[in-house]
């Protein structure tokens, strides 16, 4: 068989018989599944550098975990790449009148001091701001009904110190339908790896809700 391309005899081809391997073009195969295009018997092997990276830039979802008992519920084994968390919050509610608080940790453990927050409770009356040096606490009106939705996010800005700032607001439908916004920053001594959500006294507990987050 000769090759004829735009009228120009080529070279003469024998034909082809048997298996054209992948590397002349074909497929290496004498079968196929399915009723589209042939698929190969052995999936390629993809590893390195490449999927690492991809690994790292998905968003990647917590365990939710009820919160309706403790006084803290901790979120831990955070992998060293991250360099966001969502905190998210479902209808929490406390038994007492403590303000909720967020807090960041490190192998060492979680850190109650050196923080720089702030909290501004909304409302149609006033704007309360309160500043807070051992979380990212949450500025509410401060009542044992009280119920939150919403999220606060957590940031990597500087990883050589681990300074994470922090921003984020909430919705407390009831007793009254305030908002509450939330800002602040805190270095850690060590790379962050868990999160507490607790409260500024540390016993009142949890009594209604859900919280998880994502970390990216």
């Amino acid at each position: 068989m000769t090759i004829i391309i735009d009228g120009t005899t080529g070279v003469p081809v024998s034909p082809v018989t048997g298996t054209l391997a992948v590397a002349n073009g074909g497929t290496g195969v004498t079968t196929s599944t399915g009723s589209g295009a042939n698929v190969l018997g052995t999936s390629p092997s993809i590893s390195g550098a490449v999927m690492t990276t991809m690994g790292s830039s998905v968003i990647t979802s917590g365990t939710a975990q009820a919160s309706t008992s403790g006084t803290s519920i901790d979120f831990t084994s955070i992998p060293s790449w991250v360099k966001r968390i969502t905190v998210m919050f479902n209808g929490v509610s406390t038994s007492g009148t403590s303000l909720p608080m967020i807090q960041i940790g490190d192998s060492g453990g979680v850190e109650i001091t050196g923080y720089a927050a702030g909290s501004s409770l909304l409302n149609p009356a006033s704007i309360n701001t309160s500043n807070y040096t051992t979380g990212f606490t949450i500025r509410t009106d401060a009542l044992a009904s009280t119920v939150m939705d919403g999220f606060i996010t957590i940031n990597l800005l500087n990883s050589s110190t681990n300074t994470w700032v922090a921003g984020g607001t909430v919705y407390t439908p009831t007793p009254s339908a305030y908002m509450a916004a939330v800002a602040g920053g805190k270095s850690l001594s060590a790379t962050l790896d868990r999160v507490r959500i607790t409260t500024v006294n540390g016993t009142d507990t949890f009594d209604a809700g859900s919280v998880n987050i994502l970390y990216e």
